[in-house]
């Protein structure tokens, strides 16, 4: 197979979620000198970009959205320590949960497998987080950015609250909050303080990457 068709293999199977197809391919492709950061921006990310866009769309279920994750985690698994020995640039540090009160975790999944293939570190802390539990990682893990997931109304003003939380330890200027999910709005993240919003896992890794920048970039060497 040429490049050309392992990558398109890689994508078409992970849209798929054909998960032994997608390591066979990353294994073939390693073993014919094809970059590890080549397979996971071509080919990969891509694929669960397109899944997103279907679920959107309502083409695809959670169900497919699950197998595609689970494919794309595979490839990772294998690819993460190449990327790491090719330099593939750590972009930083992630702490992610869906908060308390709240047990919905598959978008949540998604853009940490996302982040994780954009070169980020991420400590998944699960479901149902309460606040002090995200204080503690925080300052156990000293991540760039910390990221709030709610999927119901109900529990969207946890937001707030682990904001408090974060204020009252005395770290909230030492991290990025960002928050997401399906009902929450740019609106509604302005309102409770959020440094960002992202509607869907690529423009959460985009604007995790953006923020990150200019908070380096603000801070004197």
């Amino acid at each position: 197979m040429t490049h050309e068709e392992i990558i398109q293999g890689l994508y078409d199977h992970t849209l798929v979620g054909n998960a032994p197809e997608v390591r066979d391919l990353v294994n073939q492709g390693l073993a014919d000198d094809l970059d590890p950061e080549k397979m996971l921006y071509d080919g990969l990310i891509p694929s669960l970009e397109e899944v997103g866009a279907r679920f959107e769309r309502g083409d695809f279920f959670v169900p497919e959205m699950l197998i595609a994750a689970r494919a794309m985690q595979g490839a990772l698994d294998i690819l993460r320590p190449l990327l790491a020995e090719t330099g593939a640039k750590q972009v930083g540090t992630y702490v992610m949960g869906t908060v308390k009160g709240d047990v919905h975790d598959i978008g949540k999944n998604l853009v940490n497998i996302m982040l994780e293939g954009a070169g980020f570190t991420v400590y998944d802390l699960g479901v149902n987080v309460a606040p002090e539990t995200f204080v503690q990682q925080i300052q156990e893990h000293s991540p760039d950015v910390v990221g709030f997931s709610a999927f119901l109304t109900t529990t969207m003003p946890m937001f707030k609250a682990n904001i408090n939380a974060l204020e009252k330890a005395g770290i909230r200027d030492d991290v990025i909050v960002m928050v997401g999910g399906a009902p929450v709005t740019q609106e509604y993240a302005d309102k409770v303080g959020a440094d960002g919003y992202a509607p869907d896992a690529s423009t959460a890794v985009r604007l995790a990457k953006d923020l990150i920048e200019r908070k380096r970039s603000a801070v004197p060497a």
